[in-house]
């Protein structure tokens, strides 16, 4: 027994349609907003990100101090139409910033997950 279609419905809706494409995708993208703190971590070379994050794991703050030097050496970072030294500030007070937490434990979390960042970062655009 063949259930009928109610009202309103037609046989053609019953029942797929063959041949017809499947039903469009959307497309979404995906881009990371980032601070002007995150933005202002250098893309350094690989061995001196990884120092920093040896740094920043046991003392933390030191690795993004010793990075904030790494801009004045002409290091890029996703802060193009920042001058060099207000970089080099924004990465002074991301230091300042992990070291007077860390008696909290939130500055050194920080600290690792900002070494993590620059190893990433060198590895990315080595």
């Amino acid at each position: 027994m063949d259930p009928s279609p109610k009202d309103g419905e037609s046989a053609a809706a019953a029942e797929p349609s063959r041949g017809a494409a499947p039903s469009s995708g959307v497309v979404v993208q995906v881009r990371e907003k980032k601070g002007p703190l995150r933005a202002a971590i250098p893309y350094m070379p690989f061995p001196v990100a990884v120092i920093c994050l040896f740094l920043n794991t046991f003392v933390p703050g030191l690795g993004t101090f010793v990075s904030a030097f790494t801009v004045l050496c002409g290091a890029r970072t996703d802060l193009p139409d920042r001058h060099m030294c207000c970089v080099f500030w924004l990465n002074i007070a991301a230091a300042l910033i992990q070291i007077l937490t860390a008696i909290v434990m939130v500055g050194w979390i920080m600290s690792i997950f900002w070494g993590m960042d620059m190893v990433i970062l060198a590895s990315k655009y080595s």
